[in-house]
């Protein structure tokens, strides 16, 4: 590969390591130096700051140099504003070393069928992750957000709120809550109480 090799990688989460995409740009012959990250930033963020100061580091007849296509672009339209964009420079794309050439026909082909699939792979994902969620959902495994109070220290705090014995403030330090979650307790308890009312005159 002739020019300068500019190299790329990024990760989704922080807490994910990059020294395996690194160690991988370093054998297809990356400089330490020029490599450019990104960190916690999923492929569908366009916004990408490691991204946009390697692209702004390529120059015409240099080489870009990434790990694989998803760390890049996880679009077909993303994939390809980037692959015009360095055709337009006379820059070549390296994906884990195998160059495609944006001026070539046949490289601009594949460049393409791989977006394809990147995209394709991620919606995937999508797919199985809310399908996943819905079975845990059905099985009662996610139960959404579970109230601070056990229904037996409603029911007593509605009580000792109906007593009159204490104020909002006591309520609150005596049950360990904030005053917006004694308020909200007290507002959704009346709230049953009238239904029920209103089903047993009916």
């Amino acid at each position: 590969m002739s020019g300068t090799l500019i190299g790329y990688a990024r990760c989704s989460t922080d807490a994910q390591d990059l020294t395996a995409q690194r160690d991988r740009l370093s054998e297809l012959g990356v400089v330490e130096e020029r490599i450019y990250l990104d960190r916690g930033l999923t492929g569908t963020k366009r916004q990408r700051p490691g991204l946009d100061q390697a692209l702004a580091a390529v120059r015409a007849g240099d080489t870009l140099v990434v790990p694989k296509l998803d760390r890049l672009a996880r679009s077909v339209p993303d994939a390809r504003a980037i692959g015009d964009d360095l055709a337009g420079r006379g820059i070549k794309l390296s994906l884990g070393g195998q160059v495609y050439d944006p001026h070539d026909p046949m490289g601009k082909m594949f460049f393409n069928i791989l977006a394809t699939f990147a995209e394709f792979e991620v919606d995937l994902l999508r797919m199985r992750t809310r399908e996943g969620m819905a079975v845990a959902r059905a099985k009662g495994r996610l139960r959404g957000r579970q109230p601070k109070l056990s229904a037996k220290q409603r029911t007593e705090l509605r009580r000792m709120h109906a007593n009159g014995e204490y104020t909002i403030a006591d309520l609150g330090e005596l049950f360990g809550v904030s005053r917006p979650t004694i308020y909200r307790t007290l507002q959704r308890d009346n709230t049953h109480a009238a239904r029920d009312d209103t089903a047993m005159n009916g």
